[in-house]
């Protein structure tokens, strides 16, 4: 406990607290997923599911079920909870509550950009978007569009009713432009700043904007949890600087036998976290798995994530980060008053609908013998 804080925690935060563990009792079982994985149709599932809190989200679909509508409805459950928090918090909790929409905004940002780069439709990009990442619809009026490619796409955008500032990502050719027509006007803009250059968007420059804008957004939010201070700086430290040293893995990994050079690496990593500065310093340098994997042995934490992987393994990787990080989530819950129940609440419900997609995909392309692969059991 810090000084005071149980005193006065309670006058603007005891209600969504109560709220978000209320939530969080409604997550499903180990018992549950056992259900699950013995559905033999999506039906079967739906059925298991309307025992549950998604079943209001699900009773009127019709048969036959797809994998895509059980996803869009059990994120949409997420959305609704998301949003009434919101509506009911007062700073700085409102403030803590779009932090954590700002990692969906960056990956729509590069849905968007990447799929456009690769000729998709526009509108089905849009669909794909993550609800929790789209933009305010006024920000496009702010835009001022001069040539006739990006007039039409503004007609377009009107007429179909879609959220007119994540449409118009697409008619962005470099990163400069990117910022100058949308993101200037978004809570992204300030993360942007390391990314403005007038190369031309590639695949290669498209992770590379993503992952200097995670590391803004990153660092960003750890300072804002360290203004916080009390039980919120200590949860919300931990489970931060676990993310950061998750993406500065994978960032390694996936940068192997790519032109990506050990500067250019380094950079893209937080500057803060268990492996900093030194664990960055030998990541940087790694050029196979069982270079990072003897990096990572070093550091007690991370030892049980890889010893479950054999030598020259990464496939399994990500769920054995997932678990570790679902096992940290959930200790957040033992302790009170503090902001970190927010966040550990909605990376669970996040985790529940992977969990959720993947059996069902399972069950739809009769891979049953599969299911159990990357599921990742919350309690």
């Amino acid at each position: 406990m810090y000084g005071f804080e149980a005193m006065t925690f309670n006058i603007h935060g005891g209600y969504l607290e109560a709220i978000v563990r209320g939530h969080r009792s409604g997550l499903l079982t180990a018992a549950d997923y056992n259900n699950l994985c013995q559905c033999e149709t999506l039906d079967d599932i739906k059925m298991h599911l309307s025992a549950t809190e998604y079943g209001s989200y699900l009773q009127n679909e019709p048969s036959p079920l797809h994998t895509t509508t059980i996803v869009e409805k059990c994120t949409l459950k997420l959305v609704d909870e998301y949003k009434h928090m919101l509506c009911q918090a007062t700073e700085p909790l409102s403030t803590f509550l779009e932090y954590i929409t700002y990692g969906h905004m960056i990956d729509n940002v590069v849905l968007i950009v990447t799929g456009t780069l690769h000729e998709r439709d526009v509108q089905e990009l849009l669909e794909k978007c993550h609800p929790l990442g789209m933009f305010d619809r006024q920000v496009l009026f702010k835009i001022f569009l001069t040539a006739a490619a990006k007039l039409q796409m503004l007609i377009w955008c009107y007429f179909s009713s879609c959220f007119f500032s994540i449409a118009t990502l697409a008619v962005a050719q470099n990163m400069r432009e990117l910022y100058r027509l949308v993101l200037v006007d978004t809570p992204l803009a300030p993360y942007f700043s390391e990314c403005i250059t007038s190369e031309d968007l590639d695949d290669m420059n498209i992770e590379i904007m993503r992952n200097t804008l995670y590391k803004a957004y990153l660092e960003d939010f750890y300072r804002f949890c360290q203004k916080l201070g009390g039980a919120t700086a200590e949860i919300m430290s931990d489970l931060l600087a676990f993310e950061a040293d998750r993406r500065a893995v994978n960032i390694t990994i996936n940068s192997i036998g790519t032109e990506l050079t050990r500067d250019d690496r380094r950079k893209l990593y937080s500057s803060f976290g268990l492996l900093y500065p030194y664990g960055h310093e030998e990541l940087a340098v790694c050029e196979d798995i069982d270079q990072v994997r003897g990096v990572m042995e070093k550091y007690p934490p991370y030892q049980p994530i890889f010893s479950k992987l054999s030598y020259g393994e990464s496939q399994m990787l990500d769920k054995a980060f997932y678990e570790e990080e679902v096992k940290r989530l959930c200790l957040s819950f033992e302790q009170q008053f503090h902001y970190g129940v927010f966040f550990a609440y909605m990376r669970l419900r996040e985790q529940e609908i992977r969990n959720l997609m993947w059996i069902s995909e399972c069950v739809a392309q009769n891979q049953k013998s599969r299911v159990h692969d990357s599921v990742v059991f919350i309690f």
